[in-house]
């Protein structure tokens, strides 16, 4: 049987960058998604609503119109966080995957609705300024649209920015959980990753140094970290190796 469509690429970036979830401890049951888009055809995959990991397939995923939401291709229902990753890719033509998870650190500030601090060089690397977190949803957001709401909540608190989503690659949403992205699925899962261990670090830190005791990092620190990663002048990491001929 031939492969449905042209997402073959995609459906495997997809499924890998959800299986990656629980095994980097970032899920309890299935709470969780990741998906990646192909902004040619108009689509994302995206993971299914309430299917377990371990039984998850390449052929479970759903294919969703960027334009309306609909399903194009897919026997099953999608995440039930769809529209948030629709409203996402909608509001930022740059962001080409979305990471959801309810990971306990990152959901710790988000319950707590506080930003993830900036305490150290680790964030810096990825996130160029804290973490931040939504205002509470109202309850006309709620009744109606709740699920692209809570994306657009996110692009206010972001007032749209498209450099600000590029520096900062993630958001808490108030008493939810963290929503990150990136140029790929890979990368929103990594910074999932990246996330939820600076959350973790941030909650150490505070507890053995409170806020009240605790001195800003140096600015110029914390811009090196960044720069030596992101933007033209970096210079971390090494180019994949060109193939033998």
């Amino acid at each position: 049987m031939s492969e449905p469509l042209s997402f073959g690429d995609l459906r495997r970036e997809v499924l890998a960058a959800n299986l990656r979830i629980p095994e980097a401890g970032l899920a309890t049951l299935t709470w969780g998604n990741v998906s990646g888009v192909d902004r040619d055809a108009g689509v994302f995959v995206i993971k299914p609503s309430g299917v377990s990991y371990a039984e998850l397939t390449e052929e479970d995923l759903v294919v969703v119109a960027l334009e309306d939401g609909r399903v194009v291709e897919g026997d099953l229902r999608p995440s039930t966080d769809t529209e948030t990753h629709r409203c996402l890719y909608r509001a930022f033509p740059s962001i080409g995957g979305v990471t959801h998870t309810h990971s306990t650190h990152a959901v710790a500030f988000a319950q707590a609705r506080r930003p993830i601090p900036v305490l150290g060089t680790t964030h810096a690397d990825t996130f160029n300024g804290p973490i931040p977190v939504t205002d509470d949803l109202t309850a006309a957001q709620c009744a109606r649209d709740y699920e692209y709401n809570t994306g657009q909540v996110i692009v206010a608190m972001l007032e749209g920015d498209p450099r600000r989503a590029e520096e900062v690659p993630g958001a808490l949403v108030s008493r939810h959980g963290p929503f990150t992205w990136g140029a790929t699925a890979t990368a929103s899962l990594e910074n999932a990753v990246v996330c939820e261990a600076v959350a973790e670090m941030a909650l150490h830190t505070l507890a053995l140094r409170p806020p009240a005791d605790h001195s800003e990092p140096p600015r110029h620190l914390l811009d090196r970290h960044f720069t030596r990663k992101h933007g033209p002048d970096a210079y971390y990491g090494n180019a994949a190796p060109a193939t033998a001929r």
